[in-house]
């Protein structure tokens, strides 16, 4: 079987590693228990999570095993990396609510069967009994805090304030490699570039007691051309909640991402063989819009299923090309079809306040059956509903169905 390493490399997953040439052999062995964290801070995970499981998806089907650390225990801190400001605490009642829903998630990226099986664990089974005395002084004085504060993590918080309890999180995540290493033998621990000084911090505490057999590896992040994370709408994360984010939302996110993207997402969110994903990317102009669709389309049935793709798909087709089903696209029932135009433009959630409403009808950024609408007084009444609804659009790219 191919090495896993020049799979992760030509589909372009790989950022940084601690030691390339030894992981590259480690991954030529016939199994390697690895590990990705996922912190339970919310009742889903969303597109931030995606790269990590395709990459645990990929190591699994060349014969590798998958360890889920869901971090009921570190949630409880909350990571510092990327945060302006002190996340959220969260109860323990909260966080396991969470991890029982993002456990299902998971399951469709990787198997819990088999040989190789990925396992699930929870690090709240071994964070919250530590005793506070013996950790700090059997981990804690293994770190140098001039050390963690020159991590690029810690670095971006100290003018607004990092507090001891933050600190602590480098100290939490690097004992979980420790842990997963004595215990089930994972000795390799990846996840998204930004994870990178948590990850060096694991790496550097499993050698510190001895052993020179632990490695680090991280991913690149999914980005626009300006350097911002995808995943990111007006309305917030895109989830892999269907609840959170409806299919034909989270189609038509993929559908309209940037041409530059096109090759990232279609290399590292879909399973696509490597050279169909090339001939794909090489399209110009117009015709990269059909690259788009097919990633957009494959990306949506990995998360919610053929059938939800395909009403997806359908929808988007009814809007932009005339032809397929309106059934399927984000719909809000109307009470009562009086309503003004800035009150339908709340309801559909399509601006947050009645002053961002105003200024999108002012810049001609709303159109109600096609018709561009111009008055920020219109009323909605039977004669805009006479096919039973009506459709609120937004530029050219967001719908809403209005339904009587």
């Amino acid at each position: 079987m191919e090495n896993v390493f020049n799979v992760l490399e030509q589909r372009g997953y790989i950022e940084q590693m601690t030691h390339p040439k030894e992981i590259k052999e480690l991954f030529g062995k016939q199994s390697v228990p690895f590990y990705i964290g996922i912190d339970p801070t919310a009742d889903s995970l969303h597109v931030g999570h995606f790269v990590s499981l395709m990459v645990a998806s990929h190591m699994q089907k060349h014969g590798h095993k998958p360890i889920i650390l869901v971090g009921g225990g570190t949630a409880t801190i909350g990571d510092p990396s990327g945060k302006t400001d002190m996340r959220k605490m969260l109860s323990r009642e909260e966080i396991n609510h969470n991890v029982n829903c993002i456990k299902k998630q998971i399951e469709k990226f990787v198997s819990f069967e088999g040989k190789n099986k990925a396992i699930i664990v929870n690090n709240a089974d071994w964070l919250l009994d530590l005793k506070f005395i013996n950790f700090v002084r059997d981990i804690g004085s293994l770190f140098s805090v001039n050390r963690m504060l020159s991590a690029e993590c810690y670095k971006q918080r100290m003018e607004t304030g990092l507090t001891f309890f933050e600190m602590s999180y480098m100290l939490m995540q690097s004992y979980d490699f420790l842990y997963l290493y004595e215990k089930y033998g994972c000795k390799l621990q990846m996840g998204g570039n930004d994870q990178w000084s948590n990850i060096i911090g694991g790496v550097e505490l499993i050698r510190k007691v001895g052993k020179d057999d632990s490695f680090g590896l991280t991913f690149k992040l999914l980005t626009t051309k300006e350097g911002k994370k995808m995943g990111k709408t007006e309305k917030g994360a895109l989830w892999l909640d269907s609840e959170k984010t409806a299919p034909y939302e989270f189609y038509q996110y993929w559908r309209n991402i940037e041409d530059s993207s096109v090759e990232n997402v279609l290399k590292m969110l879909t399973f696509l063989p490597i050279d169909e994903v090339e001939k794909l990317s090489s399209l110009k102009d117009e015709k990269i819009n059909e690259a788009k669709k097919i990633a957009a389309f494959e990306i949506t049935k990995l998360i919610h299923g053929e059938n939800e793709a395909i009403k997806a798909q359908e929808a988007s087709n009814a809007l932009f090309n005339g032809n397929g089903s309106l059934d399927n696209m984000p719909t809000v029932k109307l009470e009562n079809i009086n309503i003004s135009i800035i009150d339908a433009i709340l309801l559909t959630k399509i601006a947050p306040s009645k002053g961002q409403a105003r200024t999108l009808i002012n810049q001609s950024g709303i159109s109600l059956n096609d018709e561009k609408i111009t008055d920020i007084n219109y009323q909605l009444s039977n004669k805009d509903f006479s096919d039973g609804y009506a459709i609120l659009k937004k530029g050219k790219k967001v719908f809403y169905k209005l339904e009587k």
